[in-house]
């Protein structure tokens, strides 16, 4: 039996097959931008992979606050026509199928967990330095919510009195800091070409930017003493950030003379496939017998 996974995006879906824990027979189209054409065209989808393969259900990963036990796709996203109704019940209607639905930050962290660089770990966070920032917390090998839905958020958290996580800890709002003070308009990838070049604004800025992460991680060690802190996004693909990133927490274990704990930090393993990855595995956890 397989499983068909969906990664909802904001500028396309992503689909594909799910048999004993790989993925088979991707493919993608643009998100329509209303609902009526989202129902055709992932319905159209489903219909070719069932004409095909025995498909026990379809796994999805989606923007916004999944609520698990209502079906609804709370808070915001690029997709306002699929929040705040029974989404689940009426896909599960459309394709005569059981569905599952979880966060898009929430599967990449499960795709980890169950298949990844956390395998066979039970309490791990998932850090995602993108335009914000966010996350995923994994308790006992399952995602843990909170009451809110807000489980993960750490992108609101604040790094001193008035400026939060996603603010500092952030490449977008890094080159938006340096272009200001330069009257430049580059892109995050070229300032860091320029620190490491010895441009001083753009050490500056970087600097900014890695101290307010390794801040992040050390907090959060703290509050939660994952056994593993995995760090996804664009940036951390950066072969330099991982090592420039244990510097600086060794140096933040040093400063605080009663801190002995040393955060374990790596990058995620599966990039652009995790959601896919995750949506099986939060199908798996829905529907464990």
């Amino acid at each position: 039996m397989a499983l068909l996974t969906i990664d909802i995006g904001g500028t396309s879906i992503k689909y594909a097959r799910f048999t004993e824990g790989r993925l088979g027979d991707q493919g993608a189209f643009a998100t329509p931008d209303n609902l009526e054409d989202f129902y055709q065209h992932l319905t159209a989808i489903v219909e070719q992979f069932r004409e095909n393969t025995d498909i026990c259900g379809v796994a999805i990963s989606a923007p916004g606050a999944v609520n698990k036990r209502s079906g609804v796709i709370e808070g915001a996203s690029a997709l306002p026509y699929i929040h705040n109704f029974n989404i689940q019940a009426e896909l599960e209607k459309r394709f005569g199928l059981p569905v599952s639905i979880e966060n898009d930050a929430n599967c990449a962290a499960l795709a980890e967990v169950n298949f990844g660089v956390a395998k066979g770990l039970s309490d791990v966070l998932f850090l995602v330095l993108g335009t914000g920032v966010g996350g995923a917390v994994v308790v006992d090998g399952k995602v843990h919510h909170g009451k809110h839905l807000f489980g993960g958020e750490f992108g609101f958290m604040l790094m001193d009195d008035r400026h939060s996580f996603s603010e500092l800890g952030t490449t977008i709002r890094m080159a938006e800091r340096y272009n200001k003070r330069t009257g430049e308009n580059l892109d995050a990838i070229a300032i860091f070409e320029k620190a490491f070049a010895g441009d001083e604004i753009a050490q500056e800025e970087r600097d900014v930017f890695v101290f307010n992460v390794a801040k992040g991680i050390f907090n959060l060690q703290y509050s939660f003493d994952p056994e593993l802190i995995i760090i996804g996004g664009g940036v951390s693909q950066a072969d330099w950030l991982i090592p420039t990133l244990q510097k600086e927490l060794v140096r933040l274990v040093e400063l605080n003379k009663d801190a002995e704990m040393l955060p374990q930090i790596t990058v995620c393993a599966f990039k652009n496939d995790a959601n896919l990855i995750g949506a099986a595995a939060d199908f798996a956890q829905t529907y464990a017998k």
